[in-house]
């Protein structure tokens, strides 16, 4: 069935979720940290658990932990969809498509990261860790289903160019969890472990016709992606860990109010949350204190135990991927 032209488009990191695609939960690690080229960008107590996976599935190793894994996200869709969102699911890597990876090894586990939504745009960007660089596809039947049809522009980032194995190459990359959306403003963050220049400065043309600004966040080398240092959880109020902001907080968010975290505390995800809207927040039960600010803000707040996503670097955000949110 035809999309509606009002089924894809988001306006902001808060406003009325409607339509979220959520992650699966599928890892492959590469043969080797060389060819990663980067130590793995995971939870700080995480890193003895994830060395033992090298060129190995991750189910394989931990069965019970992957078990656990899937019904993390299972959950979250079914608190979703308590709340009235539309949940869709990418598909999983098919079986060629995991050959193909080889040795880079395959990653189908954050969705956030390999396209996003900015207005009525759907863009395809290109991840800089190789064993990241397909994960667009089990989601691209659902674009296609949805997005074509619509009359939001569907693009991609430019094909980046090549580099021997533990080298990321010339770029560009771009990542969603570098891309925070705020009506006009879009926030994209530079660590260079994630969007690099080249990829921010695509967006930003591509964008700037349409009356989109692009606005460039540093962030510390060893955070990965603008969302595990800020998350917008309404109109004036903000998730942040000054630590990893060493510019201060971006220009349209300056005067906000402030609920700040550690930097032990964003490590954790902290800042990756999800709101539902403005009156609505799901974050991770270790994350309480958050949750008590929060509710005293009186915004509600929905715990789901995600320690097993978060042992990969992520959590809520970047576990789903928006394709409507609109008043």
């Amino acid at each position: 069935m035809a999309a509606e032209t009002s089924n894809v488009r988001v306006e902001s990191e808060f406003a009325p979720l409607r339509t979220v695609v959520v992650s699966r939960s599928e890892f492959r690690a590469p043969d080797s940290a060389a060819i990663l080229g980067h130590s793995m960008p995971v939870e700080a107590g995480a890193v003895e658990i994830l060395d033992a996976v090298w060129g190995r599935d991750f189910g394989a190793v931990y069965p019970e932990k992957q078990i656990r894994w899937e019904a993390e996200r299972d959950e979250l869709a079914v608190v979703l969809e308590r709340h009235g969102v539309e949940v869709l699911r990418p598909r999983m890597f098919t079986d060629d498509e995991k050959a193909a990876a080889g040795q880079t090894g395959y990653a189908n586990f954050f969705v956030r990261d390999p396209w996003f939504t900015v207005a009525d745009h759907v863009i395809e960007g290109v991840l800089q860790f190789p064993h990241r660089r397909m994960e667009v596809l089990p989601s691209r039947d659902l674009l296609l289903e949805r997005v074509l049809p619509s009359a939001a522009a569907y693009v991609s980032l430019l094909q980046p160019g090549k580099a021997p194995l533990g080298h990321p190459g010339p770029g560009p990359f771009l990542e969603g969890g570098d891309v925070l959306v705020l009506g006009e403003y879009v926030l994209v963050g530079h660590s260079g472990m994630a969007t690099d220049e080249l990829g921010g400065r695509w967006l930003a043309k591509y964008l700037e016709p349409f009356g989109l600004t692009v606005i460039p966040v540093r962030l510390p080398p060893h955070v990965l992606h603008l969302d595990c240092a800020l998350g917008l959880v309404r109109d004036g109020l903000l998730i942040a860990c000054p630590d990893r902001l060493p510019g201060g907080l971006p220009a349209p968010l300056r005067g906000w109010e402030v609920i700040e975290v550690s930097e032990e505390e964003a490590a954790a995800m902290a800042t990756n949350g999800l709101p539902i809207d403005e009156h609505t927040y799901i974050t991770d039960p270790e994350f309480a204190r958050v949750g008590k600010e929060l509710q005293h803000r009186g915004i509600a707040v929905e715990y789901i135990d995600f320690s097993v996503s978060r042992l990969f670097g992520g959590a809520f955000r970047c576990s789903t991927q928006p394709l409507l949110r609109a008043n």
